[in-house]
């Protein structure tokens, strides 16, 4: 299997905020946007696997900034680190200003999702290879959060105190 990049999954959605969609704050429901990010991450992880994908956790999620009534978002998804059959899909979420035209980031998540074959079963997925500084940063962390995930779940115990330190310091 060969060796992806994190370009080679990348999903850019762009969208703006309906009434429907916001809350009396006249800003953007969270779980409106988790739903958008669960379909842009869910794109990615298809793109790298090539594989029927499910979400397997949302891992993190910062709801930095509101995103208000009317403006034009876009959540930018790519792989960044994939283990034997799940891969983590990080995103950025920014919000654009609409007299400017510039960019905010506005949130930020990360989901793990575990590539299916056509009967429900996990596959492999193909290596990732990191190429930029930020690329690079996201793919050692994405081991650190699942090793943590495991500690935390019982399914990994640390072998001392210094395996301990390195999952929660780097």
């Amino acid at each position: 299997m060969k060796a992806k990049t994190p370009r080679d999954s990348i999903t850019i959605v762009t969208d703006s905020v309906l009434p429907s969609e916001t809350n009396p704050l006249h800003n953007l429901f969270g779980g409106e946007l988790l739903a958008r990010m669960d379909r842009a991450a869910s794109i990615a992880a298809q793109r790298h696997s090539r594989r029927i994908v499910v979400t397997a956790s949302i891992n993190h999620v910062a709801f930095n900034h509101a995103v208000p009534l009317g403006s034009v978002i876009t959540i930018e998804a790519k792989v960044s680190r994939s283990f034997t059959t799940s891969m983590e899909v990080y995103m950025d979420v920014w919000v654009e200003n609409r007299k400017s035209g510039g960019k905010t980031k506005a949130n930020e998540a990360i989901y793990t999702f575990v590539a299916l074959d056509d009967n429900g079963n996990p596959v492999k997925v193909p290596v990732l290879k990191p190429e930029t500084k930020e690329e690079i940063e996201r793919f050692e962390g994405a081991l650190r959060r699942k090793q943590l995930s495991l500690v935390l779940a019982g399914k990994m115990k640390p072998n001392d105190a210094t395996e301990l330190k390195a999952l929660f310091i780097g």
